[in-house]
């Protein structure tokens, strides 16, 4: 997959993976390329996931009632 495919289009794509291997209609090999496919397509999306996470910063109130700017920090 190209670096550049952009979050929505390889997901779009994933799906038409799964509903494709979902029929259970291919041969074996077949199938082994679309899951490696979709695989390489998992990763680059949570990659692209977790560098957006990377980015997102929370507002916070100030002491003066203005909202501030805090790093984003998982809560869970």
């Amino acid at each position: 997959m190209e670096q550049s495919k952009s979050f929505e289009t390889a997901m779009k794509r994933l799906e038409e993976i799964v509903r494709t291997m979902e029929r259970g209609e291919l041969p074996l090999e077949e199938s082994l390329k679309l899951f490696e496919e979709g695989t390489a397509l998992v990763r680059s999306c949570t990659k692209q996931l977790d560098e957006a996470e990377m980015k997102i910063v929370k507002l916070m109130k100030g002491p003066d009632g203005e909202p501030v700017e805090q790093e984003f920090e998982d809560e869970a």
